[in-house]
């Protein structure tokens, strides 16, 4: 796919005053990526808002993502998801950091194509382990072999991140700031979503 290069990165001075991001810039990717910390660190160098939907909803629901599931369901989590998102893209354009399963509904995807660009923050199994198994945040790993469970989950989940406008990947000795830099490097590829002026 067009523009999925990440090579080459971009130092957080040198954007100041150069950077006019054009369209929402949605992170992807599994539990445990970085979206939130990459997301953050990338608003910031660009200057722009940051959003997570997964607060969004806490938020308007005044529960946690784990209260919502226990209380609720995953579908209806799901809903109130979707109905975030689509929320949050018709904002001004920033970074949007989103749950690790939003991507895998095809109007979420759709809803992104249309007014933004996808990246995937794409972490290896091993890695996504290590970042996650001591947290007891993640609803959908409170099972009896939560590691069976995470990579059942990647598995599934992949081919659909694949799917993804530009991927970025992230290795276990990358700095968040190494990571962001890699993402603004690869969306720099993409003068339709990030304008650098000299």
């Amino acid at each position: 796919m067009e523009g999925r290069s990440e090579e080459g990165a971009v130092s957080a001075g040198s954007l100041q005053g150069r950077a006019r991001l054009k369209r929402s810039v949605v992170l992807v990717g599994m539990m445990g990526s970085g979206k939130t910390a990459i997301g953050r660190m990338l608003a910031l160098k660009l200057d722009v808002p940051f959003l997570d939907s997964d607060a969004e909803i806490e938020r308007a629901a005044n529960a946690t993502i784990a209260e919502i599931f226990a209380r609720d369901g995953e579908a209806f989590f799901r809903n109130r998801e979707a109905e975030v998102i689509a929320r949050l893209l018709r904002g001004p354009a920033g970074i949007l950091s989103t749950g690790g399963g939003a991507f895998m509904a095809d109007r979420n995807r759709s809803q992104i194509s249309e007014v933004g660009v996808s990246v995937w923050l794409d972490v290896g199994l091993d890695t996504l382990w290590d970042r996650v198994r001591h947290k007891d945040t993640r609803p959908l790993l409170r099972t009896t072999d939560p590691r069976a469970t995470l990579a059942g989950l990647y598995e599934k989940r992949v081919p659909v991140y694949a799917l993804a406008d530009l991927r970025v990947e992230v290795r276990p000795e990358f700095t968040i700031e190494d990571t962001t830099d890699r993402v603004i490097a690869a969306l720099a590829t993409r003068p339709d979503i990030l304008e650098l002026t000299p």
